[in-house]
């Protein structure tokens, strides 16, 4: 797998994506990478392919459950250092590089990994990469948590703004728009007569 260093958005992305497949945070629908298949299909959903041709097995999916947790500790970072060393660590497990490689705009930087690294290692290279991209682009302060009173998930804000608030608008957004709706609905109909 090859990551461009520019392209920090995806590997933020799929970071906070990742960070929050988690039964801790995904507390009404629990877990959601319950087996390799589910892997499979959250990937596609990214648009990672894992190197080579190979199915994942039982055996990827605990190595990105555990890689999971890793993800979730650098998003809470408290500190820029702490959200850098953790994020450097996740792209010294596998990575190769940097290099520069054609792209249409001339040339990039470039990270690869390693030819025998699995698909937990190969998302650590990925992920790291984003973060560290984020951090020094956007700072720290886009870490951020969930604003939803009832989610404890997590997420990088790449927006152009910077005024995201939740980790996945159309749910936690969506649920909390709804109860406020609610709320707003049952206060008015007890005002009336």
């Amino acid at each position: 797998m090859q990551i461009s260093f520019s392209d920090y958005t995806v590997g933020a992305g799929v970071a906070t994506a990742l960070a929050n497949t988690s039964p801790a945070i995904r507390v009404r629908t629990s877990e959601a990478l319950t087996d390799p298949a589910s892997l499979e299909c959250f990937l596609a959903d990214l648009g990672i392919e894992p190197a080579g041709t190979r199915r994942l097995t039982p055996r990827d999916l605990a190595q990105v459950h555990a890689l999971r947790e890793e993800l979730r500790a650098a998003l809470a970072a408290t500190t820029e250092q702490e959200a850098v060393e953790r994020a450097n660590a996740l792209v010294e497990r596998a990575g190769r590089g940097p290099f520069l490689a054609p792209d249409a705009d001339g040339w990039s930087w470039r990270i690869s990994t390693a030819p025998e690294a699995g698909i937990a290692d190969e998302l650590a290279v990925l992920t790291g990469t984003g973060l560290l991209g984020a951090v020094h682009t956007l700072g720290h302060g886009r870490f951020r948590g969930c604003a939803a009173p009832e989610c404890a998930g997590v997420f990088v804000d790449t927006s152009r703004a910077g005024r995201r608030r939740f980790c996945t608008p159309q749910i936690c957004g969506n649920r909390l728009n709804v109860a406020q709706h609610r709320a707003r609905r049952a206060r008015n109909a007890s005002d009336r007569p």
